[in-house]
């Protein structure tokens, strides 16, 4: 991923050593032809294979192989775009930025939509996951302009631990009738609404989604106040 110019990155994953080891790796090794706009096209295809995947899955469960399947495409292209620039010492840190994100933004349209429609999870629960992810990458892009830091995880989560634990779910999903059998109801509002075992996950992890936010608000807050405290007027 390519960050705006002289942002300091921050990478905190669990598997942040391991794997950019992998990408310089990776890089070393990619054909003259391989450019980081085809890596980040790459990427872009991995996502279109994880939304056909979901939504196919409801003709038949099988169909989560091709989702897993493209989370390893997308995280080829997306997480290796901007290291082989890099190693190239071939960065365009605005249009980069600004290519890598809007990329981003329509791939995660393609994972959460395809989550969503298919008998996995609750369209209403993915939208609200899609939504409170750009909430979380509108403020790593304002972090990034103000603080001059480009945080890529939050709690030692980043992108790629979360396409690992997708892939379980998948995995997981395919294997264990009881997991996709499961359901039950919550009354929301006077309104019983029907949850799988995949719809209550979720719904844990948009909760953690609002807490990181929220958190993440107060300290930036507390952050830009120190560096622009309040003015007195003297009127």
């Amino acid at each position: 991923m390519e960050e705006i110019k002289q942002s300091k990155r921050i990478q905190t994953s669990i598997l942040n050593g391991p794997e950019h080891k992998a990408l310089m790796w990776l890089a070393a090794r990619q054909p003259r032809w391989v450019t980081s706009d085809v890596l980040t096209l790459t990427g872009f295809i991995g996502a279109v294979i994880i939304g056909v995947g979901y939504v196919l899955s409801n003709q038949n469960v099988a169909w989560l192989w091709l989702s897993s399947f493209g989370f390893l495409v997308n995280w080829y292209g997306d997480s290796l775009d901007g290291n082989l620039a890099r190693y190239r010492h071939t960065q365009r840190p605005t249009y980069g930025y600004y290519l890598d994100h809007t990329v981003d933004a329509i791939n995660e349209i393609f994972m959460f939509i395809g989550i969503g429609l298919s008998a996995m999870m609750n369209i209403w629960i993915a939208v609200i996951g899609y939504i409170l992810y750009l909430l979380l990458t509108l403020n790593v892009s304002i972090d990034a302009h103000l603080k001059k830091e480009f945080r890529l995880t939050y709690a030692g989560m980043g992108p790629t631990e979360l396409r690992i634990i997708l892939v379980i779910v998948n995995t997981l999903y395919i294997f264990i009738r009881p997991l996709r059998e499961f359901s039950t109801e919550v009354t929301l509002f006077g309104k019983c609404i029907p949850m799988g075992a995949l719809d209550i996950i979720g719904g844990v992890i948009v909760v953690a989604f609002v807490i990181i936010y929220v958190v993440t608000i107060i300290q930036d807050l507390n952050y830009y106040a120190k560096v622009d405290p309040p003015k007195k007027w003297n009127g």
